[in-house]
């Protein structure tokens, strides 16, 4: 008999008196619709629950009952291919039952149980198994195998094998016997509690890039497998663009997008468009490798708070599997403003700008849950975190992106003026860093020549020389300034409408592959080393400019296609050509 009934409610907050039968962190039940809550406090007198669903209508009386488990996601083959709300409620399902708006205490099996999977066992009778190890695949997508894997916390000696078939959800497929004697039904799922990490065998160090095709990302600030990565900026940036291309192009196999807090319409845009696109690796539907979590501005705040570990379990799971994922948070600043809001129910005292003393440790928490590792099914998997921050005003100092940048070591600052001018992607090559380079140098340089990092290096300092130049040109204007001054602002200039700047639309420019970034960079120092001995021997840098080399590698990108990397020695021929012409 459950005697635990409502005694305050408090938006999102809910508290419960002298209850002595619930745990921290357990999952809960609340009202006569069973809301979904979790207990977050528990003192002698009152135990405070947040429900992560709408509480209007709930009354003081209505029942309270626990779970006994903390709160925890299905994990299983149907993840891929879905779309989700914060808690793990699978979206179409809920819309078949309950039209466009989704009801309170909708109780939906997060995978579809009745479905069946072509299942292919991996062990016999007799074998044993220890935690993570796989025992069956299926095809969940046609690109993507689905591996079964043991539950971490358990070990033990197969006892029952079933022959390879279809089988649902909850069938049992093997039964394990645990070393105490204790047999366990191995069914194509597990729960895993979403604010625990799952374990690994051995972390490892991050030295292979995520290639994204983006060259200012792959060139002037990589990231690892397993790296994480802040996109901040203000509104119209492109935060969301930018976290498409990268969902779209990067060399991940699987992607998981939350959208935490963002607006309706830019979430129906990702389904829109993540359903039409086709995977460029594989030509089937991009949906084949994606997991959608839609968690909009409009949905109750304590589900936002939860959807960023739901995501990160579901990305933690496929890394299990020995697969690179890719997760991609949008945004934590409302990830962080739902802290903010149920951190004001609970009366907490507010630090910095009212958000709670403990956000730090929780950007912290979800952060160390990237990274690539050894897995426990043998093998290697990672999982790389690209967090988009909305700082409001586009405030870099404001506390949500000051500690984000304090636990991520990729920072692609976006810039408003950038943006304004249709630069795109708006990265500012200034304000933005990253911490990678010694890890990745090695894998540059064996795989695509020492020269590609010293391209970088020459192609940064010219950005940094041109930077304070420009400080110059601002006071006194530009034509004070000596020639090879003015050389190295016409060279910058290509390096970032040739370059940097990037079209999204454009069949050869959306993507492009290392070996071409490195040959653009080529081709422009190239041009400026020429143009250097050209301005040494006192000719005007006007009639460098009138030859229209600079002009010809701005449009280069669209010029010269993915797949005709030789016509590059054309370039450097005419460039050598018209060069030897104005020496003579």
């Amino acid at each position: 008999m459950n005697n635990n009934v409502i005694y305050g409610i408090n938006g999102p907050v809910v508290t419960v008196k002298n209850a002595d039968s619930f745990e921290m962190m357990e999952m809960v039940h609340v009202g006569k619709q069973n809301l979904v809550g979790e207990v977050i406090g528990i003192t002698d007198r009152l135990t405070t629950i947040q429900v992560y669903e709408e509480t209007t209508g709930l009354k003081p009386g209505d029942p309270v009952t626990g779970t006994g488990a903390p709160m925890n996601v299905l994990l299983g083959p149907g993840i891929l291919d879905n779309i989700f709300d914060g808690i793990e409620r699978p979206l179409k399902e809920i819309e078949k039952q309950s039209g466009a708006f989704i009801s309170r205490g909708a109780s939906v099996s997060s995978l579809d149980p009745d479905r069946l999977w072509t299942v292919t066992m991996k062990v016999k009778p007799g074998d044993r198994l220890e935690g993570g190890q796989i025992y069956a695949t299926l095809p969940e997508t046609p690109i993507i195998e689905h591996r079964l894997m043991l539950h971490p916390d358990l070990s033990g000696v197969v006892k029952e094998v079933k022959p390879d078939g279809e089988y649902r959800l909850f069938d049992v497929i093997a039964v394990i016997e645990d070393d105490l004697g204790n047999r366990h039904e191995l069914t194509l799922c597990q729960k895993w509690p979403i604010r625990t990490s799952r374990p690994v065998r051995q972390r490892l160090t991050p030295s292979i890039p995520l290639i994204t095709g983006q060259r200012i990302m792959d060139t002037l600030f990589p990231i690892a497998k397993g790296g994480t990565a802040a996109i901040p900026g203000g509104f119209g940036t492109g935060k969301t663009m930018n976290q498409h291309q990268l969902a779209k192009w990067c060399d991940a196999d699987i992607i998981i997008y939350v959208g935490c807090g963002e607006r309706g319409n830019e979430m129906s845009q990702v389904l829109e468009e993540f359903s039409e696109l086709i995977d460029p690796k594989s030509n089937r539907p991009m949906t084949d490798r994606t997991s959608l979590i839609a968690n909009t501005s409009n949905m109750p705040v304590a589900a936002r708070e939860a959807s960023i570990y739901t995501g990160i379990t579901l990305a933690e799971y496929y890394r299990d599997m020995g697969y690179h994922v890719a997760m991609m948070a949008d945004s934590t600043s409302r990830w962080a403003e739902a802290l903010r809001e149920i951190s004001g129910r609970l009366e907490e005292m507010p630090a910095e700008e009212g958000f709670p003393a403990y956000l730090p440790s929780r950007l912290a928490e979800f952060y160390e849950r990237g990274g690539r590792a050894n897995v426990l099914s043998g093998g290697e998997g990672s999982v790389t975190l690209i967090g988009a921050v909305s700082p409001q005003g586009s405030d870099f100092s404001e506390p949500v992106t000051q500690n984000t940048k304090r636990f991520t070591r990729v920072f692609w600052a976006l810039d408003k003026a950038l943006a304004y001018a249709r630069h795109y992607p708006a990265i500012n090559w200034i304000n933005s860093y990253s911490e990678y380079f010694n890890d990745l140098d090695p894998w540059f340089r064996e795989n695509l020549g020492d020269d590609f990092v010293e391209y970088r290096n020459a192609v940064s300092a010219l950005l940094q020389e041109e930077s304070s130049l420009m400080e110059i040109v601002k006071l006194i204007g530009s034509d004070v300034l000596p020639d090879d001054q003015k050389l190295v602002i016409e060279t910058a200039r290509a390096i970032r409408v040739g370059f940097l700047q990037q079209n999204a639309f454009h069949a050869e420019d959306t993507y492009v592959p290392l070996e071409k970034q490195k040959l653009m960079m080529k081709v422009i120092l190239h041009l400026h080393e020429k143009a250097k001995e050209v301005v040494a021997q006192g000719i005007p840098i006007s009639k460098i400019i009138a030859l229209g080399l600079f002009d010809k590698l701005t449009k280069m990108k669209y010029d010269i296609p993915n797949n005709r990397l030789d016509m590059f020695d054309d370039i450097i021929r005419e460039t050598d050509e018209k060069i030897g012409k104005l020496l003579q």
